[in-house]
């Protein structure tokens, strides 16, 4: 790797935007920003990113490009689709998916790439949009030795842990079960908050005992102290649309190894439900409401927006 090497930028969201433009303002050569939104484009236009008109544009003689986009159907239109990065990309350009996909679709982009003489690594990414504007991100690499080598310093613009999993889909499968992890936390807290309450217990006096205890743990500290005990669920944070997507990932890998999830099944019911009776776009805490019997009563309004 040198310094100079030309990077696009192709996703420029709620992550990607933070991401991009750490990225532009720490790499010496050229980066190229690619959005549909083209005020997102735009957005990243002072941190130094050069702003570009389509997937061509940015991919076009470049060394590398990072994807963060919304999920597998997106990430192969971008890489396989007519008009995407098998088409224009150059024998030698490296790929780096930042999205969270799933390990069947990780694999099967990075086989099609390689036939072009192209590389590909999944690094999904961890931690909060707040996260991400700081460079403080987790990040989780399917590569080859060589290839996370060449990696890891760009990485490191983004992200302060940079963990590398094993080859091609271990990025993926260790974000999957990152979350699943999470979410299936959370609905567990959801039950224990609700059964608290009705017990007599009140929810700030149940964590504040349970978090000085072996019941401790970051979900309880975040998602717990900061959503659940505020009833702050924002319409811009992760909704529960998101969680089904990366469950669904998580339930199709456990299938694919033989293992029966069924504590990720239960999970993944929770969400639906809640999707189900309309509040799938707000923040996925919210499930404490339907555990509680609360939904679709009206609650205080939110003012951050968090991640996953």
């Amino acid at each position: 790797m040198t310094a100079a090497e030309t990077i696009g930028f192709i996703g420029l969201g709620v992550m990607g935007g933070p991401m991009c433009r750490n990225t532009a303002t720490k790499h010496a050569g050229e980066v190229r920003a690619f959005d549909m939104s083209p005020a997102a484009r735009e957005a990243l236009r002072d941190a130094g990113a050069v702003p570009v008109e389509g997937v061509a544009e940015a991919v076009r003689g470049a060394d590398i490009v990072f994807l963060s986009l919304p999920g597998p159907p997106q990430v192969e239109a971008v890489c396989l689709g007519e008009d995407g990065i098998l088409r224009h990309g150059r024998p030698g350009l490296l790929v780096v998916d930042l999205s969270t996909t799933t390990v069947s679709s990780a694999r099967a982009v990075a086989r099609r790439l390689a036939e072009a003489g192209m590389g590909f690594a999944d690094a999904p990414v961890a931690r909060t949009r707040e996260a991400a504007i700081r460079g403080e991100l987790s990040i989780m690499v399917g590569a080859d030795d060589a290839t996370f080598a060449r990696l890891r310093p760009l990485l490191g613009y983004m992200a302060t842990d940079v963990t590398h999993c094993g080859g091609t889909g271990t990025g993926q499968a260790v974000k999957l079960i990152n979350n699943a992890l999470v979410f299936e936390h959370v609905a567990a807290l959801a039950e224990m908050i609700a059964i608290g309450e009705r017990a007599g217990v009140e929810p700030a006096r149940l964590l504040d005992a349970v978090s000085r205890g072996s019941g401790d743990s970051f979900v309880l500290r975040n998602h717990g102290m900061k959503a659940m005990l505020p009833q702050s669920y924002p319409e811009r944070a992760f909704p529960s649309t998101y969680v089904l997507k990366d469950l669904a990932g998580a339930l199709e890998l456990a299938e694919d190894t033989g293992v029966r999830a069924r504590v990720t099944e239960t999970a993944r019911d929770y969400y639906a439900e809640l999707v189900r009776m309309g509040a799938g776009s707000q923040y996925f805490p919210i499930l404490l409401e339907l555990v509680a019997g609360r939904l679709g009563v009206p609650q205080p309004a939110a003012t951050e927006s968090a991640g996953a």
